[in-house]
């Protein structure tokens, strides 16, 4: 039987402590669901992606030399879909030493680093409430070098490979996130 939402959840908040990495992986799994949807692509799969990509993130100290290599380890014990493990190893394309080149790996690059500009975004505002965010001042904050710097803007621009354009996929972004924005702490 493959890995349960359920496991997956207990697995996350067994390797991860920190809370704000805790709602990057819920909203990811949020947004990949979505994007999974618009796609007509394996909802349940694509949302896993989202949810364990950065399970060894703080094992290997976010080093972009191993991080997202170490997640296969930490998921022997369970039937995980190999794809899964693929696109988790290729979240990172430093580690993994090769370039993403698949609609689910561009997908995952693209779904989990918006998160981070969503969250940061929200933050600016006065009341710091994810439903006065509006997509523009997502893709207006894209052209902003400075704001939320450590967010590699070339890896949300890859929904462009998968077929959505920015405007759209921070809509869609948003959008997911909408739903658990108390629980993610926004």
């Amino acid at each position: 039987m493959l890995i349960t939402r359920q496991q997956s959840l207990e697995l996350l908040h067994r390797y991860v402590k920190n809370d704000k990495m805790i709602f990057h992986s819920l909203a990811s799994e949020a947004v990949m669901r979505a994007i999974a949807r618009k796609l007509g692509r394996d909802e349940e799969k694509w949302e896993l992606a989202g949810l364990l990509h950065d399970l060894d993130v703080e094992i290997t100290n976010a080093d972009p030399a191993i991080h997202g290599t170490q997640t296969e380890m930490l998921l022997k014990d369970y039937d995980v879909d190999p794809e899964i493990l693929d696109v988790i190893r290729m979240h990172n394309e430093v580690s993994s030493g090769k370039e993403r080149s698949t609609e689910f790996q561009f997908a995952l690059a693209a779904g989990e680093t918006i998160t981070g500009l969503i969250f940061a975004t929200t933050y600016v505002y006065p009341d710091k409430k994810l439903t006065s965010v509006k997509p523009k001042s997502v893709v207006k904050r894209m052209k902003e070098k400075m704001f939320a710097a450590s967010v590699k803007r070339e890896n949300i621009l890859e929904c462009e490979k998968i077929g959505i354009p920015i405007d759209q996929f921070a809509a869609l972004s948003i959008e997911a996130m909408l739903p658990i924005a108390e629980e993610i702490g926004l």
